[in-house]
């Protein structure tokens, strides 16, 4: 099945880069879908990732030099939103997506953003493009999960709360603050980010509709901003004990993380040797000098 990306593309709904819809390995539905809680109108949210042409990867091939003379212009993200595509059944769906450079992905991947980790985490029913590439990430997931998530996700879960009691909101969020008192959206989401990290800091893992029901109940409006906000308080103060008792290491694996980025590009380009400088070629390398030396010893002295 051809990608979202390609889909809408060929719809001249989106105009990425011309060889973007092609290169795309992976694609799925995250949001209020990927949670549990969606309604029939709700959007669809697509987040993933492509591999962009080898000297964007590596620019040093096009003889770009790092803050010298004209700039090869980089690539990190396509993003769009508000795309409205008609369907088969004449009815019109509509999309937001970003699609990310696999370099980029991996970065903010391995510093726990939580709007990326929850696509390595989505049930396999909102996998809606994939790839080899893409099999092998998901199948190392776990890789990319470290305590410093803790504060990405508290962060991430602290802005929500505060949007949740803003009354200066526009459209549907109007709607809900006049009929709920307060943001029910925003609500779910700090329950949904709290809920998260729990489940990383002591099952090293996430299914994203565990507490759907929960998150539905909120969005319905049934439980009050005050109850959201105790809850919150209170589940803070857990969370911080069960942080600092977590098995999971402080940091990423950055070397693992790396090796795991490289199989992926050279499963796309083929052997990246002429790509990148690792340090076994650097070994071999100075090797290679130090027997130089020895053999012309007599010459130096």
């Amino acid at each position: 099945m051809a990608s979202i990306i390609k889909q809408l593309t060929d719809q001249q709904l989106i105009h990425p880069p011309p060889w973007l819809p092609d290169n795309v390995r992976y694609e799925c539905i995250t949001g209020s879908i990927a949670y549990g809680v969606s309604t029939n109108d709700s959007d669809w949210d697509i987040i993933g990732f492509c591999i962009p042409p080898k000297d964007i990867i590596f620019p040093h091939l096009a003889g770009v030099i790092e803050g010298f003379g004209r700039q090869k212009q980089k690539f990190k993200v396509f993003e769009k939103q508000h795309i409205n595509a008609k369907l088969a059944n004449k009815k019109v769906r509509q999309y937001d997506v970003s699609i990310y450079n696999i370099v980029h992905y991996f970065q903010l991947c391995m510093d726990c953003n939580p709007n990326m980790i929850d696509t390595l985490f989505v049930p396999r029913v909102c996998i809606i493009h994939s790839s080899q590439i893409s099999e092998m990430i998901r199948e190392k997931r776990h890789l990319f999960l470290h305590k410093g998530a803790w504060q990405r996700f508290k962060g991430y879960s602290y802005s929500q709360l505060a949007k949740m009691s803003s009354k200066t909101a526009i459209g549907k969020r109007k709607e809900s603050i006049e009929q709920y008192g307060y943001d029910v959206k925003y609500a779910y989401h700090v329950v949904r980010l709290l809920d998260e990290i729990e489940q990383i800091l002591v099952n090293k893992d996430i299914d994203l509709q565990r507490n759907k029901e929960q998150l539905k109940a909120i969005r319905r409006g049934e439980i009050s901003e005050k109850d959201i906000k105790e809850w919150a308080n209170n589940k803070e103060v857990e969370l911080e004990k069960i942080y600092n008792e977590s098995k999971l290491p402080w940091g990423p694996d950055e070397d693992n993380i790396k090796t795991l980025l490289l199989q992926c590009l050279e499963e796309h380009f083929g052997n990246l040797d002429k790509c990148i400088f690792t340090d076994k070629r650097a070994n071999l390398i100075l090797r290679d000098i130090a027997n130089l030396i020895d053999k012309n010893r007599s010459l130096i002295n």
